[in-house]
């Protein structure tokens, strides 16, 4: 696709500076650098919902981790993503169940012109450099909050490389941070497009099917299997279309688009909850918030924007 890169997440050319990370000396030169502020997954951004930018001796960053996560350098400055998540707002329940959609901000008594925003809901609000700085050090710092230990030997491991790496001192293995791959389809069968929806989404709510690529399968072969399993369609050619980074926690979407080559949908109840085909001008409707049925793509989403530019004709 021509303007495969404008999905959201898309990239932005952020200067990632990868030759710093094992600079120590020159990574702790911090004097104009750069904050990002992360908070259980959510991050800082201001009253005009762009991703806020901290010195880092602003008070907010005294309940900050003692690790910082380089991602690169912007205007000169380093920029680093800060973690707080050991604060906790007044009346805050850390226990309690995350809602599918959180469009709660909370406010840290030290940033009260800033709130901490669910990336989900606010990435549409985000410019594509702020996208790329939310994704990045928001799926870095997931994956070090669930590979805190080595996988070879067990014992604790140790951040290395401004946060690109992990490193056992017991054994030595070195890690890195973690991308699940994943193929989402936009399958046609004529006019029609291949719909899916997952048991415990939002009423309305149904997307592209999608799932994990697994070893030794190409992209391709993975989208056959796919769609397979969850609806029984038969898929021939497949061709690549966009990707998209998808943070939450770590994939890599691969969006492809398949031409079916069967037609009747046999689900498999463990994978989904329905499929259907839709039909172009169904499609409309449905962008349009007219269909008695299904509502639109999440908006950001890279199944919104394969739908959206299959509606437009514009897949190549």
């Amino acid at each position: 696709m021509k303007n495969a890169e404008s999905v959201t997440f898309g990239g932005s050319g952020l200067d990632r500076a990868a030759e710093m990370r094992g600079d120590s000396d020159a990574l702790a030169a911090r004097d104009t650098a750069r904050a990002c502020v992360f908070w259980r997954g959510k991050i800082l951004l201001d009253t005009n919902d762009r991703v806020m930018r901290l010195p880092m001796t602003h008070a907010i960053l005294q309940d900050r981790s003692d690790d910082l996560i380089f991602l690169g350098r912007e205007n000169e400055q380093l920029l680093f993503a800060a973690d707080i998540s050991r604060w906790l707002p007044e009346g805050f329940d850390p226990d309690a169940p995350i809602s599918f959609l959180d469009d709660t901000r909370h406010v840290h008594r030290a940033c009260i012109d800033g709130g901490f925003a669910d990336i989900r809901m606010s990435m549409t609000l985000l410019s594509a450099r702020d996208a790329e700085v939310a994704a990045t050090g928001k799926a870095v710092m997931e994956w070090h909050r669930s590979h805190g230990f080595c996988a070879k030997c067990g014992q604790k491991s140790e951040i290395k490389m401004g946060g690109w790496q992990r490193d056992c001192p017991a054994c030595g293995t070195h890690h890195f941070p973690r991308t699940d791959p994943v193929v989402i389809m936009l399958i046609t069968h004529g006019n029609a497009v291949l719909m899916g929806r997952s048991p415990g989404w939002p009423e309305g709510m149904y997307s592209l099917l999608a799932g994990f690529i697994e070893p030794g399968e190409t992209i391709e072969a993975a989208v056959r299997r796919e769609v397979f399993e969850e609806a029984g369609v038969r898929v021939g050619e497949v061709s690549y279309l966009a990707s998209q980074p998808w943070p939450f926690p770590a994939s890599l979407m691969f969006g492809c688009a398949g031409e079916a080559v069967s037609h009747e949908i046999k689900i498999d109840p463990v994978e989904i909850e329905d499929a259907l085909w839709v039909t172009r001008e169904e499609m409309a409707d449905i962008f349009a918030g007219q269909h008695p049925k299904i509502k639109p793509a999440r908006k950001g989403a890279i199944a919104h924007f394969l739908l959206e530019n299959w509606l437009a004709d514009l897949l190549d």
